[in-house]
């Protein structure tokens, strides 16, 4: 304590902490002036800076998947049949159909002289808006199938995700970029890994995955199977995974682990994970050969505790039957040179019988 006429009492240590600062965004200067003598200068106290929140992948909150607008296929084709059948009849105007054609059709051979004139502006005009409306009509005929869907773009807009199944007629000047939205799997290959002691480790994993928000999936990202293998990736190099051998239980922890991981990473853009399971794991090529070592020696070492085990327990009922049955009095020497033989006999025994 420091204690003095033009100060009041002030432990030592308050002059030389820096504490945090109780009030955000603001300097509090320490409650400490020139002590006489001393030629101490005040101190201030720097402001607590708050740690820095993980970063979440965000996605643009207005690309949500939604429908679109599409029409029965019904109607796509009946456009498509009126076009074809205004063209079939311009050319009758223009007299450019052929007798024979003009009949099969059912129209009459000739329209007179002022109908054969040839092709002019009106039945240019004709031809282009009859073939334009077959076009149209035929090309936007798509066909839906169960667990496919379409997502519609227009000039880099979205405009919507078809699910729809059957004849569908689907604006032709719309972009359709197709999207398998089934549950499906996806088997990895040896991917890099570490069991708890940080020993690197080869594990495949069986991720199955499907995609919830077709939008996100196919806008949101730039390959959303990529992005699933990269999520996964990155989710084995933060989760232990049980090395081969092992007994502990840690497999179920291990695979809810990754899922939650995976799960997370993956869901911001539409893509909905239901299990990460590693399959097969195997220790890495460049610890292979010194793990297989430590492994054969622990499984010698435990033979050996085995062994000794059974020795000793044989040992000592031989003995304690001796004894009891009145069969040989011995004293503590004798008794410990029964045992010693006894005990070699057996581990020779043991040693004949074993592997």
């Amino acid at each position: 304590m420091i204690r003095t006429e033009a100060t009041t009492e002030i432990p030592v240590h308050l002059l030389f902490r820096d504490g945090p600062d109780p009030v955000p965004g603001r300097l509090r200067s320490a409650v400490v002036g020139r002590r006489q003598g001393t030629g101490e200068q005040p101190r201030l106290r720097r402001p607590a800076v708050a740690p820095a929140r993980p970063s979440v992948p965000r996605v643009d909150p207005e690309l949500v998947e939604r429908p679109a607008r599409v029409l029965p296929g019904g109607a796509g084709a009946l456009a498509g049949l009126c076009g074809a059948a205004g063209c079939v009849a311009t050319s009758w105007w223009a007299g450019v159909l052929p007798s024979s054609s003009a009949a099969a059709f059912g129209l009459p051979a000739h329209m007179g002289a002022a109908g054969a004139a040839g092709l002019g502006p009106a039945q240019w005009a004709a031809y282009a808006a009859a073939g334009a409306l077959g076009l149209f009509g035929f090309g936007g005929l798509a066909r839906g199938r169960t667990g496919r869907a379409w997502v519609l773009g227009l000039f880099g807009r979205y405009r919507g995700t078809v699910r729809r199944t059957g004849l569908l007629w689907v604006n032709p000047l719309l972009l359709r970029r197709r999207v398998d939205v089934r549950l499906r799997h996806w088997r990895s290959g040896p991917m890099q890994a570490a069991d708890r002691g940080g020993v690197a480790l080869r594990t495949r994993v069986l991720v199955v995955w499907r995609v919830r928000d077709t939008a996100r999936a196919t806008l949101g990202v730039e390959d959303h199977e990529a992005y699933v293998r990269e999520c996964v990736e990155a989710a084995l190099l933060r989760v232990p995974v049980e090395a081969p051998g092992d007994t502990g239980g840690a497999a179920g922890a291990a695979q809810d682990a990754l899922t939650r991981l995976v799960a997370a990473d993956a869901g911001p853009v539409g893509i909905e994970v239901f299990a990460v399971r590693p399959v097969r794991v195997e220790y890495a090529p460049e610890v292979a050969a010194a793990m297989h070592r430590c492994r054969i020696a622990a499984l010698d070492a435990r033979h050996r505790a085995s062994v000794l085990t059974s020795v000793v327990d044989s040992v000592e009922d031989t003995v304690t039957r001796l004894t009891l049955r009145g069969m040989v009095e011995l004293d503590d020497r004798e008794r410990k040179v029964l045992v010693k033989d006894l005990t070699v006999a057996f581990c020779a025994g043991w040693g004949e019988a074993g592997p």
